[in-house]
């Protein structure tokens, strides 16, 4: 589930990437503030992306100072402040990871002693942020239900993660929530769950692992299913990207919003493509 959501790197601003790289080093000092040192190993891009789309549209200050890390600690560095936002954000890395390293165990995949590492995190933001936790996890059993159930529609099997993430959205948007970012958040909710089962097909079918795409298409190489079905699989995707420009379209941002719309507009998209062709991912070299 992680890992999938990456700017376009040859479209991105300096301004941007520069602000990209004080943000993830801030969100990573906000994970070890709300679930521990420990915890900050499990950082991701995703997330540092989340940062960026909500402090934009609720009109959070992003302040930058430079400042030492454990990583960093001859040189200091621009860094994004702690703040409320980026500590909720943190503690969401925290639970989502480790419900992603419980469904890989679930799986029969390994696991078991990475998430020991998560554990104490977990129970951290557990008792910081109840409401928080408590979405994930009621969202996180459904869209078990929905597995088990063997549900073969992609968009009803993506459906209670892109549904998380629209709670989650009017959950840290508060007052500024609206239907437009509800449309948003789903659309990317749906997007990271389809393009995280599309990357896995041949490996759920080797494994006997539940996948809509298996479902719906059969068991096959990925080079078959592309070719086969690839058409139908690209006209699902963009029917998300058109949902995305949709509820991009009615969201106000505060400040500049350059960032979250490489990422959205291009970034997705390319991701999407690479997947589709059966490729491995870039490294992101551009050094964070």
């Amino acid at each position: 589930m992680f890992g999938y959501v990456r700017y376009d790197f040859p479209n991105l601003f300096i301004k941007d990437f520069m602000l990209y790289k004080a943000m993830y080093c801030g969100l990573c000092k906000s994970i070890g503030a709300s679930c521990g040192q420990m915890a900050r190993v499990g950082l991701t891009y995703d997330m540092t992306f989340l940062s960026a789309l909500l402090h934009n549209v609720t009109g959070t200050d992003i302040r930058v100072e430079r400042q030492n890390c454990f990583e960093h600690c001859i040189k200091k560095r621009p860094i994004a402040v702690v703040d409320e936002l980026t500590k909720e954000i943190g503690a969401l890395n925290t639970v989502m990871l480790y419900y992603k390293l419980t469904d890989d165990i679930a799986d029969g995949g390994k696991g078991r002693g990475r998430r020991l590492w998560f554990k104490k995190g977990f129970k951290r933001a557990k008792k910081s942020y109840p409401q928080l936790v408590g979405i994930v996890q009621r969202f996180m059993k459904e869209q078990e239900k929905t597995e088990k159930a063997q549900t073969a529609s992609p968009d009803a099997a993506a459906d209670p993660t892109a549904s998380m993430m629209r709670e989650l959205s009017e959950y840290f948007l508060k007052e500024r929530a609206s239907a437009s970012a509800g449309q948003l958040f789903y659309a990317l909710g749906k997007w990271v769950y389809l393009i995280d089962a599309l990357d896995d097909y041949e490996k759920d079918v080797k494994k006997k692992n539940y996948n809509p795409f298996i479902l719906s298409y059969g068991k096959k190489s990925r080079a078959d299913l592309m070719a086969q079905n690839g058409e139908e699989i690209a006209f699902l995707f963009n029917t998300i990207f058109y949902d995305m420009r949709e509820g991009l379209g009615g969201v106000t941002f505060h400040f500049n919003r350059d960032l979250t719309d490489n990422v959205i507009l291009r970034g997705l998209p390319a991701e999407t493509e690479r997947v589709m062709r059966g490729l491995q991912p870039k490294k992101m070299n551009e050094k964070i």
